[in-house]
């Protein structure tokens, strides 16, 4: 798959979202190709780039990832056969997140409990650290405006994309922070975090409590109270952790 492909002549201008920078950041080892299919699919699954949108143009993210253009079509040929992205035609085309995952994405055996309490660990000391640092930090009016835009997006999210919004405040919030690695480590966290929590089902009592626990989290972070905001955070963390344990443990 070469170039920037296009989409068919007459259909719907697609709509163009640009995944956060510090998600796809420079590379730091010598597996370039590997390391690029990673990053994008951690992308991907995230929802930075929603189903149906185009990912940035390839000079753009060749330049974002630090990689050459061939190892960036490389990665993007690979994910377009694994069933994950389809290339379109055209003035208006690109490299679109297809609208639905491939089958093989679902089929992963189930987690052992050894392996669900080392993703909360994890998820437990990235997050609530992460808000914590970004409590302590005097945020730039246009950090304020996206935390607060990020809140109001995942209260008013339906239930089926709920999930990618939830994960969008939660990176919004780590980003406030202002430590790009710390960016990364919640990036992990929720990816591994999102794969427990689409095993089990969304309650909407659970999504009500995490509306009300995100508007305390963020309201702490934006008032420079850190000692809240953790305890806010850990609040929320616990109450999913104890929803995965018990159905999934």
């Amino acid at each position: 798959m070469t170039g920037d492909p296009g989409q068919a002549v007459g259909a719907p201008a697609p709509r163009a979202t640009a995944p956060q920078p510090v998600i796809l950041r420079p590379l730091r080892t010598g597996n370039a190709f590997e390391e690029t299919v990673e990053r994008l699919l951690q992308t991907i699954r995230l929802g930075l780039v929603p189903p149906g949108d185009r990912l940035p143009a390839e000079r753009d993210l060749a330049l974002q990832l630090g990689v050459s253009r061939a190892t960036l079509r490389d990665a993007l040929a690979a994910l377009h056969a694994a069933g994950w992205v389809e290339a379109r035609r055209g003035r208006t085309g690109g490299t679109f997140v297809r609208d639905s995952p491939p089958p093989s994405a679902g089929t992963a055996p189930a987690p052992t409990a050894e392996e669900v309490e080392d993703v909360l660990a994890l998820r437990w000391v990235v997050e609530v650290g992460a808000v914590e640092v970004a409590a302590r930090r005097e945020l730039r009016a246009a950090e304020r405006r996206e935390l607060d835009g990020h809140l109001r997006v995942a209260e008013s999210a339906d239930a089926r994309d709920y999930r990618r919004c939830d994960s969008r405040l939660h990176l919004a919030l780590a980003e406030a922070s202002g430590s790009p690695s710390l960016v990364a480590a919640v990036a992990d966290a929720r990816t591994r975090l999102n794969a427990l929590l689409d095993r089990i089902p969304l309650l909407s009592v659970n999504l009500q409590h995490s509306n009300a626990q995100h508007r305390s989290i963020v309201a702490a972070v934006l008032a420079a109270d850190p000692e809240r905001a953790r305890a806010a955070m850990v609040e929320h963390v616990e109450g999913s952790a104890a929803l995965l344990r018990g159905f999934l443990s």
